[in-house]
């Protein structure tokens, strides 16, 4: 009977838990309906955005105005923005992303030094006794993420940047594609790149620094105000972007869970029901043989 005790306790557990994971697949389906949004609506602008203010500073190269955002140095101190959670149990979201900082920072030539700035308490618990300096004061952001608060921060890292304590800073994050797929990736920040990556993007931008236009107030004023604005969108976009994979692979996670929680109660309801049969069993057989010997 002991053993029978100790069944019914496990499946209680395990019933616990499935009600549990199953409430935290619900909450966290909600939360993606809501990130997937935002993220849905700010891409575009932020791809728009970038492709002006590509053109913009395509045109001013070789001109007297110098923008210091887009200087290219010799890379000595790099400065690693690493987006994470806040919160587990979402699978291997924030392994990977660790994964993916280490890798870089590992493969960085001899002669250059990182500086981690870890945006989300994962991150930056993982690197706590690390000797690798840090600047920790952006690691609370990812637990509300508020644009105000990204363009204070983009500020700051930019200020950093044009005093020269970075020569150039990159943003690992994660780019949601759908709640089971994840990009894992490292984005080039600072210095902000005057072409796109595509072909086309670069054609369009060469014909547009080449075409006679004009700017009111002109051209150095208008890319003085929009770079800042430009960077803060970017990092903006990958904080929503690294939000929605965590609570798609959360729900991916509880998922998964339910299903295991389920496979393991359909074990032990039959182990249940084996060992309850074969107490039975062995209490018929005792009642038997005790009438046998009484009538004997």
């Amino acid at each position: 009977m002991a053993n029978l005790k100790e069944v019914r306790v496990r499946i209680g557990s395990v019933i616990s838990t499935q009600q549990i994971t199953k409430a935290m697949k619900m909450v966290s389906a909600s939360k993606l309906r809501r990130a997937q949004g935002a993220i849905q609506q700010i891409r575009p602008y932020a791809e728009g955005l970038q492709n002006i203010v590509g053109r913009l500073v395509a045109g001013l190269e070789g001109s007297d105005t110098e923008m210091l955002l887009t200087q290219v140095r010799d890379v000595k101190r790099v400065g690693v923005v690493l987006l994470t959670s806040d919160k587990g149990l979402c699978g291997g979201f924030n392994s990977n992303l660790i994964k993916t900082a280490r890798r870089f920072i590992q493969d960085l030539p001899s002669n250059q030094q990182a500086t981690l700035i870890p945006v989300g308490r994962k991150g930056a618990d993982f690197f706590k006794r690390s000797d690798l300096p840090k600047d920790l004061r952006f690691k609370d952001l990812m637990l509300k993420i508020r644009y105000q608060a990204t363009a204070e921060m983009a500020e700051e890292i930019s200020k950093a940047f044009v005093a020269g304590e970075y020569d150039k800073v990159v943003v690992i994050y994660s780019e949601f594609k759908n709640p089971v797929v994840q990009y894992f990736k490292v984005m080039p920040w600072l210095p902000l790149q005057a072409e796109s990556d595509t072909s086309t993007a670069s054609v369009s931008a060469s014909q547009e620094a080449q075409a006679d236009y004009l700017y009111e107030p002109g051209r150095e004023a208008i890319v003085r105000d929009l770079l800042p604005f430009s960077l803060a969108i970017e990092l903006h976009k990958a904080m929503l972007d690294t939000q929605a994979s965590e609570h798609g692979a959360r729900m991916t996670a509880m998922d998964k869970a339910t299903e295991n929680a389920g496979d393991l109660l359909r074990e032990l309801r039959l182990q249940y029901n084996r060992a309850r049969q074969a107490a039975i069993t062995t209490e018929i057989t005792e009642i038997v043989g005790g009438a046998a010997a009484l009538a004997g």
